[in-house]
């Protein structure tokens, strides 16, 4: 018992220390695929998509049903028919054991027999199967479009599985530009702590004044205050990473701050995107609705089949009293009036609908791949002009804060300096942000992984 408990307890233990405490992007991914509640949501509807295809399919098999009727009558009617039915009708059913030929009035004679019958029970045990052998195509029609409407909803659930990608990914490029921005924050306030200490040792040998020593405190309070929002955005962050994957998690692994730009065409996009699909598929729907609109104008044939025995006991004398009835049914509607003609004809002005918004579709897509793709060039100019802007500014920092030692320069210009290197620093750090958007918005469209 000890040894299996020791089993079961590094077992567990080893499934415990499987689970990443600082998940990869790539992990997280797989985490998300499997535990976002929408996700799962979207993994019900597929199923429930498919059951319905099944159903309809299902009807190709037609219908096998077992009735058994169970009753007790004294009227005539019901109890001659019962005894016809289970073939056990004699002539005394019919009176004849009031009839006499000496009787003038043999005409009029009401036959109690027949009219004032004794209770009667009745079983009857009925298997009956019937089967569509031709429905104008309407059937195949039906099959088809439930399952494009599974499709469909695979659809859907790929977008939605797409949409949570895009945003858990975008996170993680979030944080890890984040982090970059407080570590050079943090570089900053550091230098700050220099200068601080450094005006206040010339203040004691009267080379600053004490009005120097404000203001650095006060470009450090500010530039503290800066790296508590940063901080607090990175809470935020894991907050919502937490919420896509449906668990806590305090800490991540982050990617390069950079994203490489995806290399592929606008034909594979416009091959992958599926939004485009869903038009297709959509295509598909109205193409086979049109069909099971056009099976109005043909006939229907079906056949069926089905035995019973019945008996006023359950199974009474079942081989003798068994029966069969086999057949075959056509149906035709020949007029209704120009309902059918109606029907068809809105069926071909949706067809023709979805195949302009399936091109509406693509050029839409075109449209905004050319968009995302002027907008991430912009951005890549942004950030090569801002980052020789931030080398400009921290050498005119350093540069300032030399002069300051030198009695060059008053602590104003330094603090000045100051902020337009971290304003650079904010600046490029939004930039990247939006450029990776841009990235993984175009990488959404192309629907091609990561």
């Amino acid at each position: 018992m000890k040894i299996l408990v020791s089993i079961l307890s590094l077992t567990i233990f080893l499934n415990a220390s499987s689970v990443t405490t600082a998940p990869t992007l790539d992990e997280a991914i797989e985490i998300l695929k499997k535990e976002n509640l929408e996700i799962q949501a979207a993994s019900i509807d597929v199923k429930s998509a498919k059951q319905d295809e099944t159903t309809v399919s299902g009807k190709n098999w037609g219908k096998l049903e077992l009735t058994q009727d169970i009753a007790r009558s004294n009227d005539a009617g019901n109890v001659f028919g019962f005894k016809l039915t289970s073939r056990e009708a004699n002539f005394g059913d019919f009176g004849f054991s009031e009839f006499s030929f000496t009787n003038p009035n043999i005409l009029s004679l009401q036959p109690k027999d027949l009219n004032y019958p004794d209770d009667r029970n009745f079983f009857q045990t009925k298997l009956k199967y019937e089967v569509p052998l031709f429905t104008g195509f309407a059937l195949s029609s039906y099959a088809n479009i439930m399952s494009a409407m599974t499709k469909m909803k695979s659809l859907d659930k790929e977008a939605l599985i797409n949409e949570k990608t895009y945003q858990l990914r975008k996170s993680y490029y979030d944080m890890a530009l984040l982090k970059d921005s407080i570590k050079n924050l943090t570089t900053i306030l550091n230098n700050i702590k220099i200068l601080e200490n450094m005006t206040e040792s010339m203040i004691e040998v009267g080379y600053a004044k004490h009005i120097d020593l404000l203001e650095v405190q006060a470009k450090k309070g500010n530039v503290e205050r800066l790296l508590l929002q940063m901080e607090a955005n990175k809470e935020l962050l894991y907050h919502y990473i937490s919420f896509l994957l449906n668990r806590k998690v305090d800490n991540i692994t982050t990617p390069n701050a950079d994203v490489t730009m995806p290399n592929f065409t606008d034909t594979d996009v416009l091959t992958h995107n599926i939004d485009i699909q869903k038009a297709t598929t959509g295509l598909t729907i109205r193409q086979n609705m049109l069909s099971a609109s056009q099976a109005a104008y043909y006939p229907t044939v079906g056949a069926f089949g089905e035995v019973a025995t019945a008996d006023n006991s359950f199974l009474g004398d079942a081989n003798d009293h068994k029966a069969y009835t086999v057949g075959a049914r056509l149906s035709w509607n020949l007029f209704n009036g120009g309902i059918d003609a109606a029907n068809i004809e809105k069926s071909k002005l949706e067809h023709l609908k979805m195949q302009s918004q399936v091109a509406l579709a693509k050029n839409g897509i075109k449209l905004k791949l050319a968009k995302i793709r002027t907008e991430i060039k912009s951005s890549d100019d942004e950030i090569a002009s801002l980052k020789k802007e931030l080398q400009l500014a921290d050498a005119i920092y350093k540069n300032y804060e030399g002069r300051y030692k030198e009695k060059l320069s008053s602590m104003s210009d330094v603090i000045i300096k100051q902020s337009a290197q971290i304003e650079k620093i904010l600046q490029l750090q939004m930039a990247k942000n939006k450029r990776n958007e841009k990235i993984f918005a175009l990488e959404k469209l192309a629907n091609l992984g990561e």
